[in-house]
């Protein structure tokens, strides 16, 4: 009986402490400090909850390590008076069926979730509303969009000559626009080396590898504008292969893509303008030149 109050004087102090220290978070430390708002796009959610659950579990992990572990050091110190060695133990069976069954849960529970949700993420979409074909090159990006066979052609981020702190000129930054609440695949190419498409907000990224064609499959949810970059070291100017990504309405993203078409801008930028020419089933400008000498 007086274990059982001792125990209830000791959780009710921790049990409000958690409970003040839940009420006092704010929306950012409760997505655990990601950077994108809830609702950004179809799959945020999923990966923010997969983010945060994680480290909930891991954090309840740690805090039973360390109360063993400090219990363990406290009760069985050696105390005044003692000496010689403990006794010793070989092993305690239930113990050690536990720390090996308990982290196999753990790990096959982790990987259960994450399987998941990324196969929900990288569900193709069946008929998407807009298909997107990007390609990254050093250092800059093409977007077409091949619904519209409209494209527009990036060129590196640039440095403001005016700005004494070397900031760059936004609106030179390649911009990718896309219509909220429609089914987008989008098309990843690569003209040179790898590189990878990540909207920071997008909490998701993807490599391009040069002779492949990855994909990814979004909804955007929220209309902004959302940084995005590079995210594999891909040469001396990694730093400056920046885009933007615009979400607009579906009115805002025809009167775009009419204005691109209107410029000239139709047709696409496809795998004509690839700087690699030894990839399979591409002709090597050896044989090439070997073949018109013979002519």
């Amino acid at each position: 009986m007086r274990s059982n109050r001792r125990l209830r004087w000791v959780a009710i102090p921790v049990m409000v402490t958690m409970g003040l220290l839940l009420a006092g978070c704010s929306q950012q430390q409760l997505q655990g400090f990601l950077p994108a708002e809830p609702g950004t796009t179809n799959n945020t959610d999923k990966v923010t909850g997969l983010w945060v659950t994680s480290w909930i579990v891991l954090l309840a992990v740690g805090i039973i390590t360390w109360g063993l572990t400090i219990w363990a050091v406290v009760v069985f110190r050696r105390r005044k008076g003692q000496t010689g060695l403990p006794i010793q133990l070989r092993y305690n069976m239930p113990i050690e069926i536990f720390y090996t069954i308990v982290p196999l849960i753990l790990v096959l529970g982790f990987f259960a979730f994450t399987a998941k949700d990324q196969a929900d993420i990288e569900q193709p979409y069946a008929q998407p509303d807009q298909v997107i074909s990007v390609y990254g090159k050093q250092w800059a990006w093409d977007f077409n969009y091949v619904n519209q066979n409209v494209y527009t052609a990036g060129v590196q981020a640039q440095a403001d000559p005016n700005d004494a702190n070397g900031a760059l000129v936004e609106s030179q930054i390649p911009t990718l626009v896309l219509p909220v609440d429609k089914k987008i695949t989008i098309e990843l190419h690569s003209r040179d080396v790898i590189h990878s498409f990540w909207v920071i907000d997008f909490l998701y990224k993807k490599d391009m590898i040069p002779g492949k064609t990855n994909y990814m499959y979004v909804t955007p949810e929220r209309i902004g504008t959302y940084a995005g970059k590079c995210a594999e070291l891909c040469g001396e100017y990694h730093s400056d292969m920046l885009f933007n990504v615009k979400v607009v309405s579906q009115a805002d993203y025809d009167a775009y893509t009419a204005q691109l078409a209107a410029e000239g801008n139709t047709g696409q930028l496809g795998d004509d303008y690839n700087r690699n020419t030894n990839l399979p089933g591409t002709t090597s400008p050896l044989a090439e030149s070997t073949s018109s000498s013979a002519k």
